[in-house]
């Protein structure tokens, strides 16, 4: 299927999965609270763990936050990677997305047709395709059924690179989850305590 096809998808409240430089993940329109229902009920996650947002730039992200300088040089440091900043969330943001938190984690994967879908469809949940508890996707073939069966699309950009985003809250100086870049995030994040 087709990028146009995923964008409509979106723009209808369905569910997208799409590949990242990390995982294949599971979109959603991240402002539409119905959408995000779906996201929940075909993971099986429960809804007090917040979802990221996924957006195709740090301009676009700062639509959605009220980012601090420190937190908007580190996007733009860090981003696109495989990173997810936690931000103060704008109004516009949806409590369904955060869990009812104040903060919201924002993605902007390094990954071309990731990046060509959340410019087109974005912003959209940003959390791994699969079933709460079971493995990643890293192929669609991979995907669980209950995610295929869920996801209106399907966006197969091959074999990603696997593991995690790093999760940082850069005002705080925190990593709440290593991942990928992780040692040269401690560097920045020390330089600038």
């Amino acid at each position: 299927m087709s990028l146009a096809d995923a964008t409509t998808a979106i723009e209808d409240g369905g569910l997208v999965v799409y590949p990242t430089d990390t995982v294949y993940g599971l979109a959603g329109d991240a402002l539409d609270a119905d959408a995000i229902e779906r996201v929940f009920a075909a993971k099986g996650r429960d809804r007090s763990k917040p979802l990221s947002m996924g957006v195709g730039s740090v301009d676009a992200a700062l639509d959605y936050v009220n980012a601090s300088e420190r937190e908007e040089a580190f996007m733009r440091e860090f981003l696109p990677g495989a990173v997810t900043v936690v931000c103060e969330k704008r109004d516009a943001v949806p409590d369904a997305l955060t869990g009812g938190k104040p903060t919201v984690g924002v993605r902007v994967p390094d990954h071309e047709l990731a990046l060509d879908f959340l410019d087109s469809a974005g912003p959209v949940t940003a959390t791994s395709a699969n079933r709460s508890g079971r493995s990643n996707a890293r192929r669609a073939t991979d995907l669980d059924p209950e995610i295929r069966d869920a996801a209106r699309v399907v966006l197969d950009g091959g074999e990603t690179e696997g593991g995690e985003s790093t999760v940082v809250d850069a005002d705080a100086g925190v990593i709440h989850r290593r991942g990928r870049d992780a040692d040269r995030i401690d560097t920045w994040l020390e330089e600038r305590a």
